[in-house]
């Protein structure tokens, strides 16, 4: 179905999970990031900074972090901004190598840092970004994911720390994933028909 127009694609798809439940959803995670952040920072370590790194994984990341980091602004937790696009897809639905396409400019040293993405699919990025942060020296790497896909393909080891919603084990687009670099600012999740 490539190169078919946002409307063609939402009319062979079905709505799994609309706004007001993602919205919610991300309520929730920001409640419990700011009861594991708040009043929990690390003493007197060289180099770091109580202030989390809060970055978020570009592109399908965006809607969800800048949603994400407001509600934890409104917490009373500060937050550093940065990014970083690395992807194994480039357009395509199915993963290959990890390319890094933009890699952090705040050091990591020392810090503790939030991931902020929009899946956790098989999570094979999700595990070489956790492991690159953590080869910079942060002290801490916690992820929080939008969604989650129900199956059980996931790398050994990878999970997120704060789950919004579970989805099925299918082709899922909207608030930030894509179909093929399409619907990523759609405002719910939707699923194309079996």
């Amino acid at each position: 179905m490539p190169n078919l127009s946002i409307s063609e694609i939402l009319e062979a798809s079905e709505l799994l999970i609309d706004r007001p439940v993602l919205d919610a959803a991300i309520t929730r995670i920001a409640d419990q990031i700011a009861r594991d952040y708040i009043g929990d920072a690390p003493a007197g370590h060289p180099g770091g900074s109580a202030v989390p790194v809060f970055l978020t994984v570009m592109h399908g990341g965006l809607p969800f972090a800048g949603q994400l980091a407001l509600e934890l602004g409104t917490r009373g937790l500060d937050l550093q901004f940065d990014y970083l696009h690395a992807t194994r897809y480039r357009g395509q639905n199915q993963g290959g190598e990890l390319v890094w396409k933009h890699r952090p400019a705040t050091p990591l040293y020392g810090r503790r840092v939030l991931l902020a993405d929009d899946i956790l699919d098989e999570g094979h990025t999700l595990e070489e970004v956790r492991r690159w942060c953590l080869e910079q020296g942060a002290t801490d790497v916690r992820i929080a994911t939008l969604a989650v896909k129900d199956h059980d393909r996931c790398v050994e080891g990878v999970r997120a720390d704060y789950v919004g919603v579970t989805v099925p084990d299918r082709y899922v687009f909207g608030f930030g994933m894509d179909y093929h670099e399409q619907g990523r600012n759609l405002p719910a999740i939707h699923a194309l028909k079996d």
